[in-house]
C-alpha cells in the first residue's frame, strides 16, 4: 500500500492532530513518536479546537512592529567608549545616561557583538576517558599469519602467532605452507599448551580462516554455501570465532603489534640457514 507524503504544512499537522482529536491515540503516546515534540502537539490540538483546520495554517514569523534603528552616531559613540575604557554594556549604558543619552544595555550588547568587541571565552575541551574492558585469560585470543621475510633454504615459510589479549601470553609456530588444515593444527597446539580454557578467537578475513568473503562461495541471498573447516572445528570445541572488519587490521592490534616488533628487532637482524635455524 502506497502512502502519499503531505504536500503542505497544514496537511502534515492534521495527520498528527486528527487521531488525537478522534481519541484514537493519546497525546502522550503520539508525542513519543512525533518528531516535532509534545509542546508542538499540544499547541496544534489547542488551535484546532479553537479555530478548526484554519488554526493549523503556519503563521508568519515576521515582527508586527518594526523597531527604530539605532543612529549611526550613537553606534560610533558606543564603540568609542568600549575601545577607550573596555567597559561592559551595562557600564556603557550608565555612562551614556549621565550624558543624557537613553539606550538600553541589551542594545549596546548587540552593537558590541556585531562589531566583534565582545570578550571571547576559551571553550573548555572535554577529555574523554576510555576504560579498557577487563578480560580474563582465554576470553579472547588473536591469531594471525606472518610471511617470514626472505626464504630459508630457498623456501618460503609462514609463522602463525596467537596472543591472549588479557595475559599477553604468546605462542608461535612455523609451517611451510598456509592452509586451512594448518590453521586448525595451530589452534589445536594452542589449546593443548594454553593453561586456560579458550572461549573465543579473533582472526582476519584470509581464506585460511574464513570463506565468508570468498566471491564464489556466496548464494544469491548472500549466505555462505559451505562452512569453513576452522569454523566447524571451533563449533565442536565451543569456541566463538570473531572476524575483524575488512581492511581494518587495527582491530587485531595485539598480534599486529607483535608482528611489527618482530620485524624490526628479529627478522631484520638475523638470517636463517634452514627451518630448524628459523624455529
Amino acid at each position: 500500500m502506497a502512502i502519499c507524503m503531505a504536500k503542505t504544512i497544514k496537511e502534515e499537522r492534521l495527520r498528527w492532530v486528527l487521531p488525537i482529536i478522534n481519541k484514537e491515540i493519546k497525546l502522550v503516546d503520539a508525542a513519543r513518536v512525533c518528531p516535532y515534540g509534545k509542546r508542538s502537539l499540544e499547541r496544534w490540538v489547542s488551535e484546532y479546537r479553537k479555530h478548526g483546520e484554519a488554526g493549523l495554517e503556519p503563521k508568519s514569523t515576521e515582527p508586527k512592529t518594526y523597531r527604530v534603528e539605532t543612529p549611526i552616531w550613537l553606534k560610533e559613540r558606543v564603540v568609542e567608549i568600549r575601545e577607550k575604557t573596555k567597559k561592559c554594556a551595562l557600564k556603557i549604558h550608565w555612562q551614556l545616561e549621565k550624558e543624557g543619552i537613553k539606550i538600553h544595555a541589551r542594545t549596546i550588547g548587540k552593537i558590541l557583538k556585531k562589531e566583534g568587541l565582545v570578550r571571547k571565552y576559551r571553550v573548555k575541551r572535554i577529555k574523554y576517558k576510555y576504560i579498557r574492558a577487563e578480560r580474563r585469560p582465554g576470553e579472547l585470543i588473536e591469531i594471525d599469519v606472518k610471511y617470514v621475510p626472505g626464504p630459508a633454504a630457498r623456501r618460503q615459510y609462514y609463522r602463525y602467532t596467537a596472543i591472549d589479549t588479557a595475559s599477553r601470553w604468546r605462542y608461535m609456530a612455523v609451517y611451510d605452507e598456509q592452509a586451512n588444515y594448518r590453521s586448525i593444527l595451530f589452534l589445536k597446539e594452542v589449546l593443548g599448551i594454553f593453561p586456560h580454557r579458550v572461549r573465543a578467537i579473533k582472526t582476519d578475513n584470509h581464506s585460511t580462516f574464513t570463506n565468508y568473503y570468498t566471491g564464489s562461495n556466496k548464494r544469491s541471498d548472500m549466505t555462505v554455501k559451505t562452512i569453513h573447516s576452522l569454523d566447524k572445528f571451533c563449533a565442536e570445541q565451543g569456541i566463538i570465532h570473531y572476524l575483524i572488519d575488512p581492511g581494518k587490521p587495527a582491530q587485531n592490534d595485539a598480534v599486529e603489534r607483535s608482528h611489527r616488533e618482530d620485524e624490526k628487532k628479529f627478522y631484520r637482524e638475523n638470517t636463517f640457514k634452514d627451518v630448524k635455524d628459523l624455529k
